[in-house]
């Protein structure tokens, strides 16, 4: 009967020993080979696993097959794929020799990309190895940064640009671990109260979804949000917590929602200024369903065609 080796594959992204049950099955009743030594093969062994680390090729683990008839192979980080290939390939033509298997002993959880964005980032803020540009920088010189790669997101979205979308929204995400990361050293919180914070937003936002709260639509998941947002604010003011730097007919727009949910009769600026005129306008837009900031981007882009039209006369 021919032997066997198994391939046993985790996540590097998971704690060391955070396996299946058939996985640790497996290590506890087989000889573990691996290439090097690892925190995972420090956790098997801690385990009372048999682990046996160094420079195994496909020879040393058909002798250890013949010896023991199971192996278990641990692959490094990177799965191995290269002794795979070689293995797979020498057991296809001699197939007496052992069955090859592969086994997932643990694998990544959705997100878990996330983890390495962190790692990469602590790197290049270490204090003597990392990036000087990026150690050198505060939340007031990212600031313009950070606009810059949301208007960059939202072009990219105007455009239905799917490809543009993922990488836009990569370096958006870029600016938020930094900030975190900057933080953590000036302020006393990280990327994981940063994180901590949004979960409980969203599930103290959610009663319909994480608690028992019973909601007919959409219009009344926006109240709920609203009024469970307004409890924790306990704003003095409708128009308290606008984003000020945004751009002014958005600025507009915006306090005009506020002071229509908060049931004011506020009157409007008056017209006899070019800023009246232009709040006059973009409260119309909101009475006839228009975003007026989108409104003015498209005249300003079709103006943009029109420009270059003309050059190529």
């Amino acid at each position: 009967m021919s032997g066997r080796v198994v391939l046993l594959v985790t996540s590097p992204r998971l704690p060391a020993g955070v396996l299946t049950a058939q996985a640790w099955d497996l290590v506890r009743a087989h000889p573990v080979l691996t290439a090097d030594e690892s925190e995972q093969a420090a956790a098997l062994r801690a385990a009372g696993a048999t682990v046996t680390a160094g420079a195994h090729d496909v020879d040393a683990l058909i002798a250890a097959i013949a010896a023991h008839g199971t192996v278990v192979w641990l692959a490094g980080p990177d799965g191995d794929e290269q002794l795979a290939r070689e293995l797979g390939l020498r057991l296809a033509r001699e197939p007496g020799l052992a069955e090859l298997e592969l086994l997932y002993g643990s694998w990544d959880p959705p997100g878990a990309r996330l983890l390495d964005v962190v790692t990469v980032m602590d790197r290049l803020m270490h204090p003597e190895a990392g990036d000087p540009w990026k150690r050198a920088q505060t939340h007031a010189s990212l600031a313009h940064f950070l606009l810059e790669e949301a208007y960059e997101l939202y072009d990219a979205i105007r455009d239905e640009d799917a490809e543009a979308v993922r990488e836009e929204l990569g370096d958006v995400l870029l600016q938020v671990v930094l900030h975190a990361r900057l933080a953590e050293e000036t302020s006393g919180f990280g990327v994981d109260a940063v994180a901590g914070d949004l979960v409980a937003k969203l599930i103290r936002r959610n009663p319909h979804v994480f608690a028992d709260a019973e909601v007919g639509g959409i219009e009344e998941i926006i109240a709920n949000w609203e009024q469970i947002k307004k409890a924790e604010k306990a704003r003095g003011s409708a128009v308290d917590g606008v984003a000020l730097s945004q751009p002014a007919l958005a600025l507009a727009a915006k306090l005009l929602q506020r002071v229509e949910r908060a049931g004011l009769d506020v009157s409007n600026p008056g017209p006899e200024t070019l800023g009246g005129e232009l709040f006059a306008l973009v409260a119309r837009a909101r009475t006839e369903g228009l975003d007026a900031e989108d409104a003015l981007r498209t005249a300003a882009l079709d103006y943009i065609e029109a420009v270059r039209r003309a050059e190529r006369r």
